[in-house]
């Protein structure tokens, strides 16, 4: 059977893409250059299945999550995603009992707070968090959560001032985001209803333009 390939990720520059196949049994991740020249490069390869979600805006580290025998679907963060394969080390940003999908990186110049919105299902059904990334620990401190009444597919604004989600009813939702120092979210509100049905999966449905007002489903 051919392989499957899923999950692409862009780099900042758009020099570079990232992508989940299973052309060698699990599903690992590989780069290839956005221009169609030169030769696929396996990015991670350690027999676990993976799905790479987001690329920071600075270039310096990707976010996925990997499947774990106990602890289900994990955030990992893999440094220097553009550089070379020995520098890659790649460590855990979450890994509990529960499934931790949808990892986004907020936007954001080198030297910003950094903060992370996700999906889990650690209440017993998927809601949007939001926790700070730190480049030196990999426990973060400290967690926000932005939906309420269930929620998935976390997505930021370019400008980081806004967080969407899908509700449970399919409606996309946004929320006011304040990330200087101190984070601080609104209220949840309801933009428009979309056609787009929730499921257990970690495959994105949508994507908001740069300025949030036009949305790609």
């Amino acid at each position: 059977d051919p392989a499957q390939e899923q999950y692409p990720v862009w780099s900042p520059d758009g020099g570079s893409l990232v992508f989940s196949s299973d052309r060698d049994g699990a599903y690992n991740l590989y780069r290839r250059g956005s221009g169609g020249a030169g030769a696929e490069e396996p990015l991670l390869k350690d027999g676990t299945s993976k799905g790479a979600f987001d690329w920071s805006a600075d270039g310096r580290y990707l976010i996925y999550s990997t499947r774990d025998p106990k602890t289900s679907w994990d955030l990992w963060v893999l440094p220097d995603p553009a550089g070379a394969s020995g520098e890659r080390k790649p460590r855990p940003f979450l890994a509990t009992p529960y499934n931790e999908i949808q990892g986004q990186f907020s936007p954001g110049s080198a030297g910003a707070a950094r903060w992370i919105a996700y999906s889990s299902d650690e209440s017993g059904r998927y809601e949007v968090y939001v926790q700070p990334f730190s480049e030196t620990s990999s426990a973060p401190a400290g967690k926000f959560q932005i939906s309420s009444d269930g929620g998935a597919q976390p997505r930021w604004r370019r400008d980081g001032k806004e967080l969407f989600y899908i509700a449970p009813d399919g409606k996309l939702m946004a929320a006011e985001i304040k990330s200087g120092p101190q984070f601080e979210h609104g209220v949840p509100k309801a933009l428009f209803q979309t056609r787009i049905i929730p499921a257990a999966n970690a495959v994105f449905r949508y994507a908001p333009a740069a300025d949030g007002k036009r949305f790609l489903i």
